[in-house]
């Protein structure tokens, strides 16, 4: 009896698998689904155009956005005409105090914020393409010198995984 319901269970596990695969959509493990006839995906270089600059904003976005989709998907890299395109810039980057001590005027908590604009272009469907805004943030406290370069590897990692949600997992 046992075997007869593995025997089932092996069936039935089979048949949806059968199912999905010909819907013609690959699924990834982290939720995105990406379809089967998207091979390459272009990520062109952001430009930094916030008005305060942190130098290697730029360089470092755009190197964790491909590193993010390399990682989480079976997409190849391409430097021109892929299957997917995303390009943009990064529009804002910003201190500001996000809780104020008692009775003084002093900052008690401050927060770091990046906005990323980003257009996603999906070359078959255009309804699956995108433009918009993606702005993530960290708070802190004391001085944000010796704390920046962490903080905005945090914010990277969020904003990356942010767009990789939207553009293939249309979170």
């Amino acid at each position: 009896m046992t075997r007869i319901i593995k025997n089932i269970q092996i069936f039935l596990l089979m048949s949806v698998l059968t199912i999905f695969q010909g819907c013609g959509v690959s699924y990834s493990l982290t939720g995105g689904s990406i379809p089967e006839w998207m091979k390459t995906v272009e990520i062109q270089h952001f430009e930094n155009m916030a008005s305060m600059v942190y130098p290697t904003l730029s360089q470092n976005f755009t190197e964790g956005l491909r590193e993010y989709i390399r990682s989480n998907t079976r997409l190849s890299q391409v430097r021109e005409e892929g299957d997917a395109i995303f390009e943009g810039s990064i529009t804002d980057y910003k201190i500001a105090p996000a809780a104020v001590e008692a009775n003084t005027d002093r900052a008690a908590l401050n927060r770091l914020s990046i906005t990323v604009k980003v257009k996603y272009t999906n070359t078959r469907d255009d309804e699956a393409s995108f433009e918009e805004s993606f702005t993530q943030y960290k708070e802190f406290d004391g001085d944000i010198t010796s704390q920046e370069e962490g903080l905005n590897q945090e914010i990277i990692k969020m904003l990356t995984e942010e767009i990789y949600n939207r553009a293939f997992a249309n979170w």
